[in-house]
């Protein structure tokens, strides 16, 4: 009986949530704030995909240690584990306010160290003066920054992965303050904080969830570093032969592509910032469609090229399928999907070709799937968009719109990235010595090993503990 009532007043309570038409609270002032229920499933929805874009951090990591050697795994586990740490602080007290706070049309000047109108709005009108860019959505704004900070932790762990297995600790963390407080948030202001991209020509640069704000700057700082850095000992041969470094394990690596596939079901999704129930659904179906016709060309071409099904290969088709319908995921159909996601199946794996061809070592194919691919969708918006694409008569302007995009966002990340590892380089050094890299970064600058060597302990040693 007592269980019953239990049953009944939890019932009765939920009832009243759903069918109250508002819930108000009383700030320090004691003004009413009101919190429709729009804003309560908006902010749940807005944060439980913040969760799922955390969660892929672990993605990127468990890909980046599969793919590279095992003598290297706590160094790239522990990258990946501290970046996130660093463009947190970073994107708070410098990053959020360059990205979103009123200013010109190129950078931010408002707002730093999340420093709003009455410290935490509810309403998208408050957000007038300081943060005017975010006034579309009704959300808290420690939600939105929540958001939007993973994306920025995103975009810091791509360059992990290009440069693993030769590169300094420190001037890794070090790069990773300068792409969290400088590169991403003042790119990231011209196309999502109100700036001059955001309505050039009159149609504005789309980028949906950030093919090109979050993967394509990324992208381009990974290049910069992989170049600099040059390859690891023994990729090429003194007469160009290319030698292949097989990452020690790939159950690990296809665990994390399967992680980092579930996050995008934020990363993409999620980007709508409210819980509007047809267009999450469509994103989402977009965004499988992508990742799955990413797969299943790469394996075909790998099969038919390599003359194997090449396992990372048809990994990285599946991540390059996510990169490329990130900036498109809203606006195209799902055919138009299925077209995008299996371009980018053929171009990740020409891509990690090209770039082998070329003597950039990238080990886990960062550049190709985040950066090629990032190019590619944010094309792909101008040409497959149902509302303004090409293909659907929406002429050439909005195409046009983002290949100026393109080239401009990728101007401004290539100067400053090689400005900042340059500077890096001269005052700590890049890469780690011949010796430390031959013995591996796990026992040269970590001091840890990820799979220690069984030690016996000596029989008198043993006698003495007795």
């Amino acid at each position: 009986m007592e269980r019953r009532k239990k049953y009944l007043a939890g019932l009765l309570f939920i009832f009243l949530l759903l069918v109250s038409p508002c819930l108000t609270y009383a700030d320090d002032g004691g003004e009413a704030n009101v919190i429709t229920q729009t804003v309560i499933l908006d902010t749940l929805w807005v944060l439980i995909t913040a969760f799922l874009v955390f969660w892929m951090n672990a993605g990127f990591a468990c890909v980046e240690a599969g793919f590279c050697r095992a003598k290297n795994a706590v160094n790239i586990l522990t990258k990946n584990f501290v970046v996130f740490g660093i463009t947190l602080v970073c994107f708070w007290a410098v990053g959020f306010a360059l990205m979103f706070g009123d200013g010109n049309p190129f950078i931010g000047l408002t707002g730093f160290l999340l420093s709003g109108p009455d410290n935490s709005p509810l309403m998208g009108d408050l957000y007038q003066g300081v943060y005017s860019s975010l006034n579309w959505t009704g959300v808290p704004l420690e939600a939105k920054f929540f958001f939007q900070v993973v994306f920025c932790g995103t975009a810091a762990t791509i360059v992990s992965g290009a440069v693993a297995e030769r590169i300094r600790f420190s001037a890794f963390l070090l790069f990773s303050v300068v792409i969290s407080t400088i590169i991403y948030p003042i790119a990231g202001h011209w196309i999502w904080g109100g700036g001059w991209l955001s309505s050039f020509l009159g149609v504005g640069f789309k980028d949906f969830a950030g093919s090109t704000v979050v993967h394509s700057i990324g992208g381009w700082s990974a290049l910069v570093g992989a170049w600099l850095l040059g390859p690891r000992l023994g990729k090429y041969g003194k007469k160009g032969e290319i030698s292949p470094i097989p990452g020690h394990n790939l159950a690990l690596a296809t665990l994390g592509a399967l992680i980092l596939w579930l996050g995008w079901f934020g990363f993409n999704p999620g980007s709508t910032m409210s819980a509007d129930p047809i267009k999450i659904a469509h994103v989402a179906l977009t965004t499988a469609m992508a990742a799955s016709t990413g797969i299943v060309i790469s394996c075909l071409y790998a099969w038919w090229r390599l003359g194997k099904p090449d396992l990372t290969m048809i990994i990285n088709g599946s991540l390059a399928g996510l990169v490329a319908i990130t900036a498109p995921c809203d606006g195209v159909s799902v055919f138009g999907s299925f077209i995008i996601g299996g371009v980018a199946g053929f171009l990740v794996v020409e891509s990690v070709l090209f770039f082998d061809r070329i003597k950039i070592d990238d080990p886990v194919g960062a550049v190709s799937v985040h950066l090629v691919n990032g190019i590619w969708g944010t094309l792909a918006v101008g040409l497959f968009d149902v509302e303004k694409g090409l293909f659907y008569g929406g002429g050439y302007k909005s195409l046009l719109v983002q290949f100026v995009g393109i080239i401009s966002v990728g101007a401004f990340v290539l100067c400053v990235a090689t400005v900042a590892w340059l500077i890096i380089r001269a005052v700590i050094g890049l890469r780690v010595d011949v010796n430390e890299e031959y013995l591996g970064l796990d026992k040269s600058e970590m001091g840890l090993e990820a799979y220690p060597e069984e030690r016996v302990i000596p029989e008198y040693t043993i006698a003495q503990d007795a």
